[in-house]
């Protein structure tokens, strides 16, 4: 797909982020909004997989699993985009007995999600276990995996980090969205990650980073990070983003990580954003 069409289906996903969350108002549009462009990416050009014959084994193409499950308002967007479910359910976002829950779950059979997430830490494991039975299955493909930068706060990335290190799971690439902010302020205010490149180097990993709201850069960066698979080390890939990317009064502050906007912001949000797809 070109770049401009990436550049179209993002706008569309922003859209879909904005009136999901509004419409109920609830959910967690800031770190959904800065994800777009590396979501979008991933599903309309940088992933094999078979939105049209999902199953839950996705043995013969790539797997993803979103650990920071809050953003799903931008994980839903763009599985429904891709053609996963139809467009029109994302209007069900959060409401009782909706597949779209808050939260990814398993238990209503979503397409597209393959484990349910949001206890932050956990979706490391998972992609390193997913990462692990393609090896003992012969299967070529890999494993994806999104991570919060305030979810690098939880022990249990650590440990799965020395793990995947220590078994070169070495068909596994983990994302971190740093954007620097999460519920309760800046990451560095919160509690500092440090030398993050560098930290991830000690523990054995292949250490890449990228604009995630750049296509130029997120496409030459997966590429790359690609090609060195296969070569004893699980990869990682610091993605900067801006929380509330395109969406000018949501930029900057850690304060839209979890805050619906009222009809009125809505309406400034929507006329920042081109409909490009037509909405649900």
């Amino acid at each position: 797909m070109e770049i401009v069409s990436l550049h179209q289906v993002a706008s569309q996903v922003r859209r879909d982020i904005v009136r999901m969350v509004a419409t109920v108002n609830s959910g967690h549009p800031g770190g959904s909004l800065g994800c777009t462009d590396f979501l979008t990416y991933l599903y309309f050009e940088g992933m094999t997989h078979k939105p049209d014959s999902f199953n839950m084994d996705g043995i013969g193409e790539d797997l993803f699993f979103l650990s920071n499950g809050h953003i799903s308002p931008v994980w839903y967007s763009v599985l429904a985009r891709r053609g996963y479910f139809p467009i029109g359910d994302l209007s069900t976002f959060r409401k009782i007995g909706s597949k779209l829950q808050g939260h990814p779950s398993t238990d209503k059979k979503l397409p597209g999600v393959r484990v349910a997430s949001g206890s932050l830490g956990q979706g490391l494991s998972v992609g390193i276990g997913a990462a692990q039975v393609k090896k003992l299955n012969h299967d070529n493909c890999l494993v994806y995996t999104l991570h919060g930068d305030g979810e690098l706060q939880e022990g249990q990335i650590w440990e799965a980090a020395m793990y995947a290190a220590a078994n070169k799971v070495d068909n596994l690439i983990a994302t971190i969205d740093y954007n620097g902010r999460q519920i309760d302020g800046d990451v560095e205010d919160v509690l500092s990650l440090g030398d993050l490149s560098g930290k991830w180097q000690a523990f054995g990993w292949e250490v890449l980073e990228m604009n995630g709201n750049n296509f130029d850069s997120i496409r030459s960066t997966m590429q790359k990070a690609k090609t060195m698979c296969g070569n004893g080390k699980p990869i990682v890939v610091i993605m900067k983003t801006e929380m509330g990317q395109g969406v000018d009064f949501m930029m900057g502050s850690h304060k839209w990580h979890g805050v619906a906007p009222n009809p009125e912001q809505l309406a400034s949000a929507l006329s920042q954003l081109e409909e490009t797809l037509g909405d649900y």
